[in-house]
């Protein structure tokens, strides 16, 4: 990844990948991707911000910032025409299992669906004679030291009914040697095919990488900060993770109360131990950074502010009012993370609860912060960072970040009176509904920022219906998708207008190299295409 990818100025899209349309009921990394990627490019767009592709589960509601693993990747975002390609489905085994690309993503028919695909395609990757693809699967299999524990605690998991690990047995929850041997004996095909699938979301994601970044567009990740209390990790390494011998947690992630939440938000998920990590040189982190280097060329640290001080709630209590902050790792992990991998194009989610010192770190790396111009137009709004007179080049700025509502919705729902004249006041236009998205987003383009990244919802001016998540909410959330064909060639040149007129086509066109995988003889007809101010994101 380049040290000075976000010096340039330039512009992006935020578009989850399951948000884009298909026909498996999900996006995935197949020829939609493409078609996305390739619409970015003839917009002149060189970003594509992305949210966590870490594995989600309903208990979660979906969210990838609650994964189960930080490390593997979500199986249903695996594209079966990817795999017919490959030779290893067929044309009337996709279209039996072809669903509607409807403007809601549907987990449940979607994941029993991709399940059948994906066990014909292993059963015929299993049955067959490919040397190069085995040996390629080998070798990620030997490369990947995270890549036997995940697939161990997968299976656990689904042989205790998808209970989590702490409710386990003890033999399995405390990790006995004997007992884990057995089991991956007993359970060597299910094993064997979880690590499979692991091989496939990253050689797929691969691929699209590269095909994303010979176009000159670059793959901008998110990092949680946090994990989920029943995970791969926390099970393989509790040691790292504030909780007790016998699994349960001690301290637990949230953030406190303020203005807009008096019960602050309690996330359920145990709190590092940052003096275990230090004498393990940070080991773990340094090998999810390294994880994510190969994924994507830049990356966002979500709730950077836990880098500083993080907020602690003993475990027990129901809401997080209770906490107290606690001092984080600091500039010292950076400084392990540099060490071990060179310069990193990390950015700072520096929004919601901080303070001069959160500030004084991101500072400290050199990192840019971000600017949500949702967030300008209070009574503070002359001094407001987010303000864009206060902007400065070493950010991101966004219209709003997939926290937020839509700028439509915000304007509908969530402005005052006051906040609506503020805006109008600002830009000297009359401001409805029907304009604010495109207003907001030609002043985010307008910013000396150096990247504007705009939600995909806000270039269609969608409203509250076109959402991706609310915090502090378990319902209706990280399931919105785009319908085919919206990224129009309408939307497409007024994006090349903006970029072109406000100097946002100056970043590389080039991304580096991505290794390439050997591709197997195609035995099959080529696939075809039949956050608010209160709060970080809510993990």
């Amino acid at each position: 990844m380049a040290a000075d990818l976000l010096k340039h100025r330039a512009a992006g899209i935020l578009l989850p990948v399951p948000s884009l349309p298909g026909r498996f009921g999900i996006g995935d990394f197949g020829p939609e991707a493409k078609t996305f990627a390739r619409s970015l490019g003839q917009s002149r767009q060189r970003f594509w911000q992305i949210l966590p592709l870490n594995p989600i589960e309903p208990g979660k509601d979906h969210s990838p910032y609650s994964a189960i693993s930080a490390m593997a990747g979500n199986p249903l975002l695996i594209s079966p025409e990817e795999l017919m390609a490959d030779g290893l489905l067929t044309r009337a085994e996709l279209t039996k299992y072809t669903m509607p690309s409807t403007a809601v993503i549907k987990y449940k028919e979607t994941g029993n669906n991709k399940g059948i695909l994906f066990e014909k395609a292993y059963t015929a990757f299993s049955n067959d004679n490919d040397d190069a693809l085995k040996t390629d699967f080998l070798q990620f299999v030997n490369s990947t030291p995270w890549l036997h524990d995940f697939a161990l605690y997968t299976v656990l998991r689904q042989h205790h009914r998808e209970k989590p690990w702490y409710t386990w047995p003890e033999p399995f929850r405390r990790r006995d040697e004997q007992a884990l041997a057995q089991f991956a004996r007993d359970n060597e095909r299910a094993i064997d095919k979880t690590k499979w699938l692991q091989y496939i979301f990253r050689r797929q994601w691969t691929a699209l990488k590269q095909y994303c970044n010979d176009l000159g567009i670059y793959l901008f990740g998110d990092l949680p900060f946090y994990i989920s209390y029943d995970s791969a990790d926390v099970w393989a390494h509790p040691e790292i993770f504030s909780i007790d011998k016998q699994g349960a947690m001690i301290g637990v992630a949230g953030v406190p109360p303020d203005y807009f939440n008096r019960n602050g938000q309690l996330w359920g998920m145990p709190v590092f131990r940052w003096d275990v990590l230090k004498k393990q040189n940070y080991s773990w982190w340094v090998e999810r950074i390294r994880n994510n280097r190969i994924l994507y060329d830049a990356v966002r640290l979500d709730h950077f502010r836990a880098f500083s001080t993080y907020w602690e709630v003993p475990s027990g209590n129901k809401t997080a009012v209770k906490g107290q902050w606690q001092k984080g790792p600091g500039a010292d992990v950076f400084e392990a993370l540099h060490e071990a991998l060179g310069p990193l194009p990390f950015v700072a989610e520096d929004l919601g609860d901080v303070d001069d010192d959160v500030y004084r770190l991101r500072d400290e790396l050199h990192l840019p912060g971000m600017k949500v111009l949702q967030f300008a137009f209070g009574k503070d709004m002359p001094t407001n960072t987010h303000s864009l007179h206060n902007h400065t080049p070493n950010n991101l700025v966004y219209t709003g970040t997939h926290d937020n509502n839509t700028t439509r919705g915000w304007y509908r729902q969530n402005t005052s009176s006051q906040e609506r004249k503020a805006l109008s006041d600002y830009t000297g236009q009359k401001i409805t509904e029907r304009n604010v998205h495109t207003i907001l987003s030609r002043m985010a383009y307008a910013s000396v920022a150096n990247i504007v990244i705009l939600p995909f919802q806000d270039l269609l001016g969608l409203n509250e219906k076109g959402r991706i998540n609310t915090p502090s909410t378990s319902k209706n959330n990280w399931e919105w998708r785009m319908l085919p064909k919206a990224f129009s060639p309408e939307l497409q040149k007024q994006l090349k207008q903006w970029t072109i007129q406000y100097g946002r086509d100056t970043a590389p066109e080039k991304a580096g190299p991505t290794q390439d995988k050997p591709r197997r003889r195609n035995t099959s007809t080529p696939a075809t295409t039949i956050k608010s101010p209160d709060t970080t994101t809510a993990q």
